[in-house]
């Protein structure tokens, strides 16, 4: 075990640099098995290298939460101009039409409605992954938690040794508890745990001084949008993320529960894909409101 005495921060991130000996677009997927090549870039567009992913697992342990009660009427608007739909299992059987042909990042642990006991239970069964055509398999990890990260790390350890035999990447989410630190250096730690544990995508939070964050963390990062903010302001949250080396977003009440959701996915869409700056963006979002 490395000596614990003596860790010190890291610094040099090499920030001018570009991933060095990279064919493949995604970051750290050079050498990657050919079913999981092409499954990340049914989720990455390959003319941005990035995604827009959009959320709707909350249900799984928060129930039919606002913009959440009818996924028919909430949620199959805005699904055409996504890269990506992350849910669970049930939700996707129930309430996406196969007919929509989106890839699909499928919430893979289970929890229960009492958030300290989160993921004491099961990862759901590969196989079933594999009859929903699962794009990705999503694992949370909750770092520096007491009770939660011994099994949140055997939960993401088991997943990515199955997604590596089925060809399914793994995106772990890191977890950010009402204790843990919201900065670079904790985020920094549990992307490059989520990493080093077999996670082919993580799934993290913006912070200041994120452009360490994803130097550090070998495999493409795309940012939470976390709780409801003005549209603006998750627009610029966007951008900065981005602009930063973020390899796109996977936003959830940053849209369904905007004044607008299916202008707001397209003026995302924007900032991740064609480089719109936010007030550009937010002009978008202005024009495409009620259309």
């Amino acid at each position: 075990m490395a000596d614990l005495d003596d860790l010190r921060e890291g610094s040099d991130f090499g920030l001018d640099k570009e991933v060095a000996g990279q064919s493949f677009y995604l970051k750290g997927c050079d050498h990657l098995d050919w079913g999981l090549k092409d499954r990340l870039s049914r989720i990455f567009r390959k003319a941005s290298g990035k995604t827009v992913m959009l959320a709707f697992d909350h249900g799984f342990l928060m129930g039919p939460t606002s913009g959440l009660e009818r996924i028919d009427l909430n949620i199959l608007p805005l699904a055409e101009h996504a890269d990506c739909l992350m849910a669970t299992r049930g939700i996707i059987r129930a309430s996406v039409p196969p007919t929509y042909n989106k890839p699909v990042c499928l919430r893979s642990d289970a929890g229960t409605t009492i958030l300290t006991d989160m993921n004491d239970n099961v990862v759901i069964d590969v196989q079933d992954a594999v009859k929903l055509n699962a794009s990705a398999m999503a694992i949370m990890l909750a770092i520096g938690d007491p009770k939660m990260e011994a099994k949140t790390v055997a939960n993401l350890v088991h997943t990515a040794d199955l997604g590596q035999k089925y060809g399914i990447p793994v995106m772990g989410v890191t977890a950010v508890g009402k204790d843990m630190a919201r900065d670079a250096r904790y985020f920094s730690l549990a992307s490059r745990v989520c990493a080093e544990n077999g996670a082919n995508i993580v799934k993290t939070y913006y912070c200041e001084g994120f452009s360490n964050v994803v130097a550090s963390c070998p495999v493409p990062i795309v940012i939470a949008g976390g709780k409801k903010l003005p549209e603006s302001e998750a627009l610029e949250l966007a951008y900065n993320a981005v602009n930063e080396g973020a390899a796109g977003v996977d936003m959830g009440r940053n849209v369904f529960q905007s004044d607008d959701p299916v202008a707001m996915i397209q003026a995302v869409s924007g900032v991740v894909h064609d480089g719109l700056t936010p007030p550009q963006a937010f002009e978008k979002f202005e024009d495409l409101k009620g259309q």
